[in-house]
């Protein structure tokens, strides 16, 4: 019996350009995580989201830790979570860009607290923070889902390969087609 096998070439982790490569090859939700803080929205756009708990109701993310914005978010009090629906790419990036421009045009919505989300969204959870975890150059933040609303007739945005992208849904019979 003959093993049949192709040689697989591996970059080493100390590459970065191949381990970012190989982490956008990973789709993920983008949200913003916004609050209002002395009457003014702070906010800032994160695409390494993810469900984590139903009991808690817990979410993560992870946050560079050169953010200036996260340390002002991350206080006592409620944070918004809004996931971005597939038509928002512009806002994302506009989240993404410089703090002083981040809400320009942009009316948040607010649900009676510090928490405030961004309108249209597919999801809006208001959270606290859980805690905090140092994780190499970045933060895994967990957040509590205090409260939430959310529209699954709304398709959410989608980061992969450093690009918005799209769902798709298939119908994957027995068979695999």
């Amino acid at each position: 019996m003959t093993e049949n096998s192709t040689h697989l070439s591996l970059a080493p982790t100390t590459d970065g350009s191949s381990l970012r490569q190989a982490y956008s090859a990973f789709p993920s939700g983008v949200v913003a995580v916004c609050r209002r803080l002395d009457g003014e929205p702070v906010g800032m756009a994160a695409s390494a989201f993810s469900t984590v708990s139903l009991d808690p109701p817990l979410v993560s993310l992870c946050v560079q830790n050169t953010s200036t914005t996260w340390p002002r978010l991350r206080g006592t009090g409620s944070i918004g979570v809004s996931v971005f629906s597939s038509e928002q790419a512009v806002l994302c990036r506009q989240l993404a860009g410089p703090a002083d421009k981040r809400f320009d045009g942009i009316t948040p919505l607010h649900a009676g607290d510090e928490a405030i989300f961004i309108p249209g969204a597919a999801a809006s959870l208001s959270c606290s923070l859980y805690n905090e975890i140092p994780a190499g150059d970045h933060t895994i933040v967990l957040l509590r889902i205090d409260a939430l609303h959310a529209d699954p007739g709304v398709e959410p945005l989608v980061f992969h390969a450093s690009t918005f992208r799209l769902l798709e849904a298939r119908n994957v019979g027995a068979d695999g087609d």
